[in-house]
């Protein structure tokens, strides 16, 4: 039967049923094999019952049910060996090697060094940093990768706002250009400069001025980032600049490529790569009439080089402008010969910041939106995060701010948190340090309450809920299940008491207490969210 299910190429699932009568596990494998085995659903789940070997200890009952599921009730035995495994593991209950041996480079944020990080910015940060938390806890080795584009028009259009703003500083009329930055930022920027440089800075030929100016305000730019990335619990492996690619002649080294591959030709001056021939909708220009780059040759150069340095997957985080660019990629870096699962992007949507049913619409500073810094400073980190990370990233999203700073079970992430300091106030009561609290010698089969057994079986499925949600590389399904879990913590802890209940079940109770602590901890921490002890 094994091989029989090998053969018809299908993977066995086993997932908990919505309605617990049904079993503590579920499967669908007999309803799948029918047609390609041509037998009977109920007929072939009976046949893999009979043969299936379940090592002794684990199932205590099992049954075909409904037009052939088979349906798995696991041994009480087998829940006491859950939380033995998780007091052993502690930390590292729920991580695995699944991705072993694969190097993959999560690439996200990446704002332009022409103003502060806005909210959008801040979603972007929290998706691929969890992302990237994810395949690391199964096994990738995983680099955190920020891309600065300091090349092309719109470091221009800063450079020219900024030297503006110099000369308006000291007293002189001059215009921002068209499509320039009006934030109040390169106000505070040209101050700064004139104080550390003196007024003649002001003098100097526009050629120069803008020169330093540029040089001035990337770098100014890339620290206020990286300061109010770091704030947000947000830190990189690896800073890869645009203009590196233009230093190692990289741009020219592609396009040649591409052109002994034979898949660019020359029309009305430009050079075209023939995209359409893997899937785009059209092809796409590398060069203009002008000679200079289309954005496409340098972010292609940037992905091929991601490939050189041994990557064997490329993860982009993407604002929801750049949905229409993923085809595009994927059709050149499969020109380039990339295998077809090296390229993914993720797109997140824009995000509306609302307060008192009014929309909030942008910072004093920027003047246009709405500030990071400015969300996490008023929302707390922990609550940014879990909000940020509540939905899909391609998911329309509404912050509300009313909700996330009320201290009240409204609101999820405070949900989530509170069960853990729970958990830690039972320690505290007991006068037990969390760390002591051990399996060795506990009567684990007194845990027999329906609460009990519920928690033990969902505790139990971190593993498998990491391994689903990195290899979706979909973080909110993390936090789906930290709600469920702190759901069943929570009804628990009210309808259960554990100092004082006996040595025996006291014990046992302190166990289980454990080891929900650990799992809140384990899956809140791999989101970037603390797991306090006190509330």
């Amino acid at each position: 039967m094994v091989d029989a299910l090998g053969a018809a190429g299908t993977e066995v699932l086993l997932e908990r049923p919505r309605d617990p009568t049904h079993g503590d596990l579920a499967t669908s494998v007999a309803l799948q094999l029918a047609k390609p085995l041509r037998k009977r659903p109920r007929e072939l789940a009976e046949t893999i019952l009979d043969r299936l070997q379940v090592p002794a200890g684990l199932v205590s009952r099992t049954e075909v049910a409904g037009p052939g599921f088979i349906n798995f009730w696991l041994a009480e035995s087998a829940l006491s060996d859950v939380l033995v495994r998780i007091l052993t593991q502690g930390s590292a209950f729920g991580r695995s090697g699944t991705g072993t041996g694969r190097r993959v480079n999560v690439e996200f944020v990446s704002a332009n060094p022409t103003g502060p990080l806005h909210v959008g910015h801040g979603r972007g940060a929290a998706l691929g940093d969890a992302v990237a938390s994810l395949l690391q806890a199964t096994g990738h080795d995983v680099v955190r990768e920020f891309y600065v584009n300091d090349a092309g028009l719109q470091i221009e259009r800063l450079a020219a706002s900024l030297w503006a703003r110099v000369q308006q500083a000291v007293g002189r009329e001059a215009e921002l250009p068209e499509g320039g930055y009006h934030g109040l930022y390169l106000e505070e920027l040209a101050q700064q400069i004139l104080e550390a440089e003196g007024k003649q800075f002001a003098d100097l030929p526009a050629e120069e001025g803008l020169e330093r100016v540029r040089d001035i305000a990337v770098r100014t730019q890339r620290a206020e980032q990286d300061r109010d990335l770091a704030e947000f619990g947000v830190r990189f492996d690896a800073v890869f600049s645009e203009s590196e690619l233009y230093r190692g002649d990289e741009l020219q080294q592609t396009l040649n490529e591409l052109e002994a591959r034979q898949l660019t030709y020359e029309r009305d001056g430009a050079v075209w790569l023939r995209t359409s021939a893997f899937g785009d909708e059209k092809d796409r220009v590398l060069r203009k009439q002008d000679g200079s780059f289309t954005y496409f040759l340098p972010d292609l150069a940037y992905h091929r080089n991601k490939a050189g340095r041994g990557f064997d997957r490329a993860i982009d985080v993407w604002g929801a402008d750049h949905h229409g660019y993923v085809p595009r990629m994927r059709a050149a870096l499969t020109a380039l010969g990339a295998a077809d699962d090296f390229f993914h992007a993720l797109i997140v949507q824009l995000v509306r910041v609302m307060r008192h049913g009014q929309e909030v619409r942008f910072s004093k500073r920027t003047g246009d939106f709405v500030t990071l810094r400015d969300l996490y400073q008023e929302t707390g980190v922990d609550a940014a995060r879990y909000f940020f990370l509540m939905r899909k990233g391609d998911a329309q999203f509404v912050f509300d701010i009313d909700l996330a700073t009320k201290q009240s079970e409204e609101n999820p992430v405070y949900y989530v948190q509170y069960a853990h300091t729970r958990m830690a106030g039972i320690f505290r009561t007991a006068n037990v340090a969390p760390a002591d609290v051990s399996a060795d010698g506990a009567d684990l089969s007194l845990l027999v309450e329906v609460l009990e057994q519920d928690l033990i079986k969902r505790l139990g499925e971190l593993p498998v809920q990491v391994e689903r949600a990195a290899e979706a590389m979909e973080p909110h399904r993390i936090i789906a299940y930290l709600e469920e879990i702190a759901r069943l913590v929570n009804a628990w802890y009210h309808h259960h008491r554990v100092v004082g209940v006996g040595e025996g079940l006291e014990r046992a109770r302190l166990v289980l207490a454990r080891a929900a602590q650990i799992v809140l901890a384990n899956g809140l921490n791999l989101l970037g969210i603390t797991a306090p002890e006190r509330m």
